[in-house]
């Protein structure tokens, strides 16, 4: 299913793109493994973050231990901290990956509408300062001009 979508979405086979020239491939099968696995840490870094401020106003003992946990584990993988975490304190990471799941679920539909757009304004934001840079250099180097040779009447 996945490929098909990305094959619909871009154009692009899902096996191999030639979207970097000079022979190089592109797998977009693994852009989007790659993508997901970042997606997934960053809920997982937003749960720990929603579930820190939860404990804060209701268990600031057990909120003070989840800080400490994150400070010393990690959360740049979030499956290697939950799996760190699963053996210190099980409920904590069960509170933490249904909050994951329900921020995922939010925000699922709309996520890659928001994405699309927001690399498109980007990417004409970014032509559009260097078209300005350009067409300003352009302008503040006056063309040469020959010198005028002045009119002499005798």
């Amino acid at each position: 299913m996945l490929s098909a979508e990305l094959e619909q979405v871009s154009g692009f086979s899902t096996q191999h793109s030639g979207l970097l020239g000079g022979g190089q491939t592109m797998d977009l099968k693994q852009v989007a493994k790659d993508t997901a696995k970042v997606l997934t840490s960053y809920f997982t870094y937003q749960a720990l973050r929603t579930v820190l401020a939860q404990l804060s106003e209701n268990d600031p003992p057990q909120a003070l231990w989840l800080h400490s946990f994150s400070s010393k584990n990690s959360i740049q993988d979030g499956e290697t901290f939950l799996l760190e975490l699963l053996t210190e304190k099980q409920e904590l990471a069960f509170r933490i990956m249904t909050v994951r799941q329900h921020l995922a679920e939010e925000v699922a539909d709309f996520l890659p509408e928001m994405v699309r757009t927001s690399i498109q304004q980007s990417n004409m934001e970014h032509r559009r300062q260097h078209l300005e840079r350009m067409t300003q250099f352009t302008i503040s180097e006056p063309p040469a001009r020959p010198e005028q040779q002045p009119d002499s009447e005798t």
